[in-house]
């Protein structure tokens, strides 16, 4: 076993490549651009190195930067986790130049599948089926217009390089082939820089199903069954599951010999996983799945698999690249129970899914399991972290793990509604409405499922009264006794009538304004006024589940995050106060610090008295030049509307 790795990754895989070398007794060296100085993985690892600016080609792509810090650190192997230079084999060969090891295939294998067209004439001499189609190195327009003649339309081109989808369009009919031909080609050549294409038929009802193969450099290769990742938007996973609903024995025993055959053809070693494409429109059937590529790399959805079969595919890649054999063999490999895993993206998925950036001001995943069900976090960020822009916008993989696939998916259900995210828009709401959609829910799923369903998976409604008086209650900085707070000290006392607070806040372009009173027994009440009815009241005993960070009120429900804008109560008062004799408490408080005395002259903006409120403290200035006249006494308990400030009627000139 190695005694020092380096991670040439960052973010969740690097972090879970970090927890099974540190099991193993691995000593891990990361590396971070810029952007990641501060980021989790470097906090985990026992060295780090700082390998260049944010921007990919500047650091995570700059292998021989990633080299030189193995050489440097006395790493004796490099893993490559996923994406960046994970598959790409000229980095492997000077990997093994510089005398480390590459966990991971060898640089030979990587090439045999790296373009899809050549992967599948190879896969045809090795035996595995695949998708009717040309494969051809010819690329002339007419040529490629004939084949797609002779398939039957509707045709598939695509990219040979590359995948995600770039440099891939549907043909219904020959009249749209040359336009989507020069489209798939534009689109490769910025992607891949490479505009070559192939033609394939078109399946009906496509199900993505993959299996997940290992191999070692003695020659064994084994299989640890399939995983289903049907749903995709953006021909991206989002949810994905093992075993794959719906499959047969008949299918099962085809698809996973397919898949060794597949992997010993190009002397695979390490993990990686073999992508089919299986035809659903009549049921899964063991003659209708092809090859469709593979990926020579761990990929993100390993978790599903590890948890079905008990096995940790990391601890079998450093052993396996260490020399070792495979730790077991087909026939000791079995699985159990059903395991989904589902994708937490930084993304507006009714703006069609566009990344988003922020600061995850708040970020709590559940602590416990749900009940008949096992949880799993993956991640590489913690709260406070920033979703920068140069790097996969993914926050998190929350899966789980059930004595079956309706119990596993009842328990995603649950862990999507307890996890709470602000700061930035995510797509929690959207991966629930799927888990929740009643065709996902019963199996019936292929790649168009959220496409067909884009309009309901991706609409939320807009906050009730309950949600918004919630927020208002959040706003006005109530909180459960006991606490410090000044406002808290107030629960449960008043003299004639409650204690009131108002409060304002937004939502979109609805200005809300509401007031809040904390009664005798402790309950709080909210009224929500402009632009509701007076009458719209709401009880709380409590301060329901929601995040307050920088000018901005969070409110979850379920899996929906609710954000409002908060507006500085303080900044309001002084715009409201401007031209008056006097400055009202804009909140109950403490009186700090008093700064000016009567009769002192102020001018605009000049610092008067400190104001503690909600745990901070708060300036207030003056609106404009004048005499003091009256102000509040220091250590003074003001509530909300107490004149603090009184000024002379005529303003100093």
């Amino acid at each position: 076993m190695f005694a020092k790795i380096l991670i040439a990754n960052r973010g969740e895989i690097a972090c879970r490549v970090i927890r099974t070398a540190r099991k193993l007794g691995v000593r891990t060296v990361a590396v971070y651009s810029d952007a990641d100085a501060k980021s989790l993985h470097v906090e985990m690892a026992d060295e780090a190195v700082h390998i260049g600016a944010s921007p990919v080609g500047e650091s995570y792509l700059r292998g021989d930067k990633i080299i030189a810090a193995a050489l440097a650190t006395g790493a004796g192997a490099i893993h490559p986790g996923y994406g960046f230079l994970s598959e790409n084999p000229d980095f492997v060969d000077q990997v093994v130049a510089a005398g480390l090891t590459f966990i991971g295939p060898s640089a030979a294998s990587i090439r045999a599948m790296g373009l899809k067209d050549a992967a599948k004439r190879l896969m045809e001499k090795a035996g595995v089926p695949v998708v009717p189609g040309y494969h051809g190195e010819a690329q002339e327009i007419v040529l490629l217009a004939s084949k797609a003649r002779e398939i039957g339309y509707p045709v598939l081109i695509k990219a040979r390089a590359g995948g995600g989808g770039k440099g891939m369009r549907r043909v219904e009919q020959p009249d749209d082939f040359s336009e989507a031909l020069s489209g798939a080609r534009r689109e490769a050549k910025a992607a891949f820089g490479d505009d070559r294409v192939l033609v394939e038929k078109y399946v009906d009802k496509p199900r993505h199903i993959e299996v997940q193969v290992f191999g070692d450099v003695f020659g064994n290769v084994v299989h640890l069954y399939e995983r289903d990742c049907s749903a995709q938007r953006r021909h991206q996973k989002v949810i994905e599951e093992a075993p794959a609903p719906g499959m047969t024995e008949a299918l099962r025993e085809a698809m996973t010999d397919a898949a060794v055959k597949a992997a010993k053809a190009i002397n695979y070693s390490g993990a990686g996983t073999i992508e089919f494409i299986v035809d659903a429109s009549q049921g899964l059937k063991a003659d209708r799945f092809w090859f469709m590529e593979m990926n020579t790399r761990l990929q993100v959805e390993h978790p599903v698999t590890e948890m079905i079969t008990g096995i940790n595919l990391v601890e079998w890649q450093l052993r396996v690249a260490s020399g070792e054999r495979l730790p077991k063999a087909q026939s000791e490999i079995t699985f159990a129970g059903h395991a989904f895993e589902a994708r937490v993206y930084a993304e507006d998925a009714a703006k069609g899914f566009l990344p988003a950036t922020g600061t995850l001001h708040h970020l709590k995943f559940p602590e416990t399991s749900p009940d008949g069900a096992t949880l799993r976090v993956e991640t590489g960020v913690r709260a406070g972290d920033a979703v920068s822009p140069y790097y996969d916008p993914m926050i998190a993989k929350l899966v789980v793990h059930a004595k079956d696939r309706p119990t596993a998916l009842e328990a995603l259900g649950e862990v999507l509604a307890r996890t709470e995210i602000a700061g930035s828009t995510v797509n929690t709401a959207f991966l629930a409405a799927l888990a929740a959609d009643p065709d996902f829910a019963a199996g019936d799923v292929d790649t168009g499922l959220i496409e067909r369903h884009r309009e309901t998976l991706t609409a939320v409604p807009p906050p009730d009264g309950e949600i918004v008086a919630a927020a208002a209650l959040a706003a006005s900085g109530a909180q459960a006794p006991p606490s410090d707070d000044p406002w808290s000290a107030l629960a449960g006392y008043a003299h004639f009538h409650s204690v009131a607070r108002r409060t304002h806040l937004s939502h979109g372009e609805i200005e809300i304004a509401a007031r809040v009173t904390v009664r005798p027994d402790g309950r709080f009440g909210v009224t929500l006024e402009a632009p509701y009815e007076s009458t719209n009241s709401h009880d709380f005993r409590a301060v329901p589940r929601c995040a307050r960070w920088p000018g901005h009120i969070t409110v979850f429900e379920g899996a929906v995050g609710y954000t409002f804008a908060v507006p500085d109560p303080l900044a309001r008062s002084d715009e409201a106060q401007a031209g008056s004799g006097s400055l009202r408490a804009p909140m109950p408080g403490l009186v700090k610090l008093v700064r000016v005395a009567v009769g002192d002259a102020v001018t605009k903006g000049q610092p008067l008295l400190i104001l503690e409120a909600m745990k901070m403290e708060h300036t207030i200035v003056a609106p404009h030049d004048g005499v003091i006249a009256d102000i509040a006494m220091e250590g003074a308990q003001v509530t909300d509307g107490t004149v603090l400030v009184g000024f002379l009627e005529e303003p100093v000139a």
